[in-house]
C-alpha cells in the first residue's frame, strides 16, 4: 500500500480516515462545520455521482456541436483537453482546502480560513456569498433553459412555451430537493445511471459509425492553428468547453454532509475530472462521425446525430435521456449551493433567515427556496448564450483564484501537517492554474469582464453598506 505523502494525484492509504490536525484547524472556523442541523451521510459513491451529474448537464450537447463548427477538424478537441488540464489542476486546490476545511459552503469556508485573520477578511467569504446568490440562480436558470431548449426535438415550444418549461423545472427541482440528504444521496446513485447510460450509448453511436464507414471522420487537422484569428476563437472555445467542466467541486459545498471527508472529498474531485475529461473526449470523436457541417450550429444536433444513425423514434429516447442529464445537473447544483447561503448566515457573516433548517428533514430550506425564487425569475429573463460567460467572468476572481491565492495564504502560515491532502510538486499546479483562470477571464469578452467587476465593487458597497447589521448578526465567539 502506499504512503500518503508519496508523490500521487491522490493517497491511496493514508487519507482513509480524517487526518487529525485537520480537526483541530477546522475547529476554529464557525460552527456551521459541526452544525447539529447536518449529517454526514454521504457517501464516496454518492459525492462523485453528485459531482458527476452537475458537470455533465446539458451544456456539452449544445457546446461540443458548437466548438466543432468553430475550430474545424482535429483543432475542435484542444478545448476540451484545456479544459481537463484547467479542471485537474484546480481540483488540486479544491482537494487540499477541501480535505482541510469540510464544512457546509465550500469556498465561502475556503476565504474565510485564509483571509480572515487580516482586518479586510471578512469581505472576501462574504463577496462569494454576495455573487453566489446571483450566479448559482443563473447557472440553475441556464440548465433549465437549455432544457426548454433540446425539449424542442420532442414537441414543438414558442418562445413563451420554452420560458414555462425552463420555469416548471426549476419549480419541480425545488420539490424534489425537499427530504433528508440520505434520500438525496440515493437520487443521484439512479440520476448517474441515467447519465452514464445516455453518454455510452452516444459514444457507442459513434463507433457503430466507424465501424460501418471504416474510417475516422472529423481528426485532420488544418495548419492554420498558429494564426491569430484562430488563436482567438480557441480563446473563446475554452471557455464554453471550461463551462461544461464546471461542478467538480461541488462535493466541498457539501462538506459538513460527507462521510470521511479528508478521504472522500479529494477522491471524489479527482474521479469525476477523469471520468468526465474521458467521457468528453470520446463523445467529441464519437460525434464528429455524423453530424453534419449544417447541422453543427443547431441546437439539437446530438438528437440530430443518433436520428441519422437509429431513426426517429430512438432520436426521440435519446432527446429524453438528454433532458434526464439537464434535470440531473440542475438537481445537483442546486443541491450544493443552497449549502453556501446557509454557512454563511450561520457565522453572522449573511442575513440570519438563511441559517434555518428544515425541523424534520434537516437541510437548509430557506435558503433553497431563495435561490430557487431567483432561478425561476432568471429562467424568464435570459438566453443561455448571455448566461455561459457571465457566469464565468463573475467567479473567477472571486472563488477561483480568490481560494488559490487563499491556499498559498493558508501554507505560509500554517503547517504542513494542517492539510491531510497535499498537491504534488507545490506550488506549480497553483500558479499555473491561476494563470490559467486568467486567461480564461480574459476570453470572456471585455463586457463580461467589466459585469465581472461592477458585480465585485457592489458587493464590496453593500459590505460596508450593512456592516452594522452584520456586527449584530456575528456570534459571540466571532465578535470576541
Amino acid at each position: 500500500m502506499l504512503h500518503f505523502h508519496q508523490p500521487l494525484f491522490f493517497d491511496l492509504n493514508g487519507m482513509s480516515q480524517p487526518h487529525p490536525s485537520s480537526v483541530s484547524s477546522a475547529s476554529h472556523q464557525p460552527s456551521s462545520s459541526s452544525s447539529p442541523g447536518l449529517h454526514r451521510a454521504v457517501t464516496l459513491w454518492q459525492a462523485t455521482s453528485i459531482n458527476m451529474i452537475e458537470m455533465i448537464g446539458i451544456g456539452p450537447f449544445i457546446v461540443i456541436p458548437l466548438i466543432m463548427q468553430q475550430l474545424g477538424p482535429g483543432w475542435f478537441l484542444i478545448p476540451w483537453l484545456a479544459g481537463a488540464l484547467i479542471a485537474a489542476l484546480d481540483g488540486l486546490i479544491w482537494s487540499e482546502l477541501g480535505a482541510a476545511f469540510p464544512l457546509a459552503g465550500g469556498s465561502y469556508q475556503f476565504l474565510k480560513a485564509a483571509y480572515g485573520t487580516y482586518s479586510w477578511g471578512r469581505l472576501m467569504p462574504f463577496l462569494f456569498v454576495w455573487q453566489t446568490m446571483v450566479q448559482a440562480p443563473l447557472v440553475a436558470a441556464s440548465a433549465s433553459i437549455g432544457f426548454a431548449q433540446y425539449a424542442r426535438y420532442l414537441f414543438p415550444l414558442g418562445f413563451w412555451g420554452q420560458k414555462l418549461l425552463s420555469a416548471s423545472i426549476i419549480v419541480c427541482i425545488t420539490i424534489l430537493l425537499f427530504r433528508r440528504i440520505e434520500t438525496i444521496g440515493k437520487i443521484s446513485v439512479w440520476l448517474w445511471a441515467g447519465v452514464m447510460l445516455t453518454m455510452i450509448w452516444i459514444i457507442a453511436g459513434g463507433a457503430w459509425s466507424i465501424h460501418i464507414h471504416h474510417s475516422v471522420q472529423g481528426l485532420h487537422f488544418r495548419n492554420n492553428f498558429w494564426q491569430a484569428s484562430i488563436m482567438a476563437v480557441m480563446g473563446h472555445a475554452t471557455v464554453q468547453a471550461m463551462y461544461s467542466y464546471l461542478g467538480y467541486y461541488n462535493v466541498c459545498h457539501l462538506g459538513a454532509e460527507i462521510k470521511n471527508p479528508a478521504r472522500n472529498i479529494p477522491r471524489s474531485m479527482q474521479f469525476s475530472i477523469a471520468g468526465v475529461a474521458l467521457l468528453y473526449l470520446l463523445m467529441n470523436i464519437s460525434l464528429a462521425q455524423g453530424i453534419q457541417p449544417g447541422a453543427q450550429h443547431n441546437g439539437l444536433a446530438v438528437s440530430i446525430f443518433i436520428e441519422q444513425l437509429f431513426g426517429t423514434s430512438w432520436a426521440k429516447v435519446a432527446t429524453l435521456l438528454i433532458l434526464w442529464i439537464a434535470f440531473s445537473s440542475l438537481f445537483s447544483l442546486m443541491l450544493g449551493y443552497s449549502r453556501v447561503p446557509y454557512a454563511a448566515a450561520s457565522d453572522g457573516y449573511f442575513f440570519p433567515i438563511f441559517s434555518k433548517t428544515h425541523p424534520t428533514r434537516h437541510f437548509p430550506h430557506i435558503s433553497l427556496l431563495a435561490l430557487s425564487a431567483l432561478a425561476f425569475i432568471f429562467s424568464l429573463l435570459f438566453r443561455i448564450e448571455q448566461v455561459i460567460s457571465a457566469i464565468l467572468a463573475m467567479r473567477i476572481l472571486v472563488q477561483f483564484i480568490g481560494q488559490a491565492v487563499g491556499l498559498w495564504l493558508l501554507h505560509r502560515r500554517l503547517d504542513r501537517s494542517h492539510f491531510p491532502f497535499r498537491m504534488i510538486a507545490y506550488p506549480i499546479p497553483l500558479f499555473l492554474s491561476i494563470l490559467a483562470w486568467l486567461a480564461i477571464f480574459i476570453s470572456t469578452g471585455w463586457k463580461f469582464v467589466l459585469s465581472g467587476l461592477i458585480m465585485i465593487g457592489a458587493g464590496v458597497g453593500v459590505f460596508y453598506l450593512i456592516t452594522p447589521w452584520r456586527n449584530k448578526w456575528l456570534k459571540p465567539q466571532e465578535t470576541a
